[in-house]
Formats: structure tokens, sequence, C-alpha cells
């Protein structure tokens, strides 16, 4: 009896483990959390609804070599509403970036001239969520107050005329605002 449910407890481990496996190649930002099922919860991801969300990130890291916190809050939204079956093209993400979010932006050259040779932190996950459907834009006013050279951007991001205007117009397309991240 001991033994059999030793055995099995090392099948239920190995199926669990290939499972969190199986379902982390899933989900559409590779590598990224999800959020934690939650029993009984009353909302939950819709597969048949149309999620238009923009994201505003202002601030940078704590650090030069951290990530910036809300691209991590992003990704674990992104497989979220991957993992309950929203599909991607219902899933219509932009990140405005400005202020300090505007950090991120750089080249891995750029950001390592700009923080005593330190890579930026960041690419990975820009690159991953670009891959997964999301845009990201930056304020063209920061851009050229800041006197930044476009050729230093990461190719992934585009730059608006502002952070407000790109704001404005995505909520008007019916896009829902998520505070500063």
């Amino acid at each position: 009896m001991k033994r059999s449910l030793a055995s099995f407890s090392v099948f239920a481990i190995v199926v669990g483990l290939a499972g969190s496996a199986y379902a982390q190649s899933e989900l559409a930002v590779p590598g990224a959390p999800v959020a934690r099922d939650v029993a009984g919860a009353k909302e939950l991801p819709d597969p048949n609804r149309m999620y238009k969300v923009v994201f505003d990130i202002g601030k940078a890291a704590a650090k030069p070599d951290q990530v910036t916190p809300g691209l991590k809050i992003i990704a674990t939204y992104v497989n979220t509403l991957a993992k309950w079956g929203v599909p991607a093209d219902h899933r219509k993400i932009a990140v405005i970036l400005h202020g300090g979010g505007e950090d991120m932006i750089f080249t891995n050259e750029a950001y390592k001239s700009r923080t005593e040779g330190r890579d930026n932190p960041n690419i990975d996950l820009i690159k991953k969520l670009t891959a997964a459907g999301v845009s990201f834009r930056v304020c063209g006013q920061g851009v050229t107050g800041k006197k930044i050279d476009r050729k230093d951007i990461l190719p992934e991001i585009e730059v608006d005329l502002w952070a407000m205007v790109a704001m404005v117009n995505l909520q008007l397309e019916g896009y829902v605002h998520i505070g500063s991240l």
C-alpha cells in the first residue's frame, strides 16, 4: 500500500511538472507568470470578449539593472488572458512610455552608454511582449526634449507625437486605461 502511494505520488509530481512546463510553453509571454487561480472567483477572463487595454508606464525600475516592474505586470496580464483562452486577436494591448518609463526604450548599446556599461534588462521582455502582440509607444515630446536620437531607440518601440495624444486617441478607440505603472 505504501509503495503504491509512493509510486502514485512520484507519478503525480512528474505529471504536474510536465503539465506546468506544457502550460508555460502555451503562454503568450514565455517565462512570465500568470495570475494564480482563485477558487470561486467572480470575474474571469472571457474568451469571447475583446480586450483593448492601454497601460501607462511613467516610472523606471529602482535600479538600472532591474526590469521595469510595469513590464512584469503587463506580461502577467497577457499570460493570464492567454491561459483563460482569450485568443491573440482578442488581445489589443498598448503600452505608452513617458517620463521615467522612457528609460527602457534604448538599444543595449545606448543603454550601456547611459548606465555605466549595464545591459538594458528590459529588452528581452519587450521583445517577448511585442511577439505576443503588445505595441509599445514612447512620448515624442520626451524623446525630443531629452534629445534622444531615434537610432538609439529599440525597433519595437514606436514614437508618438505626445503621450497625452496617444492616450486620448486610444481611449476614444475603446481602450481601457490602466493608470501609471
